[in-house]
């Protein structure tokens, strides 16, 4: 699916590989440690796809034949906050590009009696306010999680702008309920699916992504 009608929404480019990628960690045949090495895949190029997002100034080096390069350099600084659990599995990606890189936490949770997210806890960089922010979770399904999340980074002081959503895989309604709320958050993804089954799951999906990444 397109997300041309969307504003704010960077889809990864769909090449061969990646939909092979896809492939592997949808199919539930697949090993967890084949989950797990192949979402990793993906996560980093999520990672490095976002950090091609963030503004950057000038910058003039000297090399080692004298020579000088004009190239440029990161503006600001990155924090991920991941959404526990599934979003700690994209924690690694970040590391892996950012040294030294700010995660900060928010856990959210469904209320058994109201069947509507709640917050049970958050622990972020004191600094967030002055950073760039990526939010991790692997899934957009309804929206209702990293809705509550973002309303927590706003009201710590983030700009709207500065935060980038992360995630594996969305589909058109959580992108219009995430974006109702925050339209000016870029969201970055690797697939958009079809849409929700009755459960309210996402098609064709790939199953309780927390449970194959460090259970099954």
């Amino acid at each position: 699916m397109s997300t041309e009608p969307f504003k704010n929404v960077c889809l990864l480019p769909q090449s061969n590989q990646l939909t092979g990628l896809y492939t592997i960690i949808r199919d539930k045949t697949t090993t967890r440690a084949n989950f797990v090495f192949y979402s990793d895949r993906i996560i980093r190029l999520l990672v490095e796809e976002g950090l091609d997002h963030l503004p950057v100034v000038k910058k003039t080096v000297a090399t080692h034949t004298g020579e000088d390069f004009e190239g440029v350099g990161f503006k600001g600084n990155v924090c991920g906050v991941s959404i526990v659990r599934a979003g700690e599995s994209m924690e690694q990606g970040l590391r892996d590009c950012c040294r030294s890189v700010r995660i900060g936490k928010i856990l959210i949770q469904r209320d058994e009696e109201t069947a509507m997210p709640k917050l049970f806890y958050e622990k972020l960089p004191e600094d967030i306010a002055d950073r760039y922010v990526f939010l991790l979770d692997p899934m957009l399904a309804t929206g209702g999680s990293a809705i509550m999340a973002t309303d927590v980074l706003i009201k710590r002081g983030v700009k709207p702008e500065r935060i980038f959503f992360l995630n594996l895989i969305c589909c058109e309604e959580g992108i219009q309920n995430y974006h109702k709320a925050f339209p000016d958050v870029k969201i970055i993804t690797g697939c958009v699916d079809k849409g929700l089954n009755e459960q309210r799951y996402l098609v064709p999906g790939l199953g309780d992504f927390g449970d194959r990444y460090y259970c099954i």
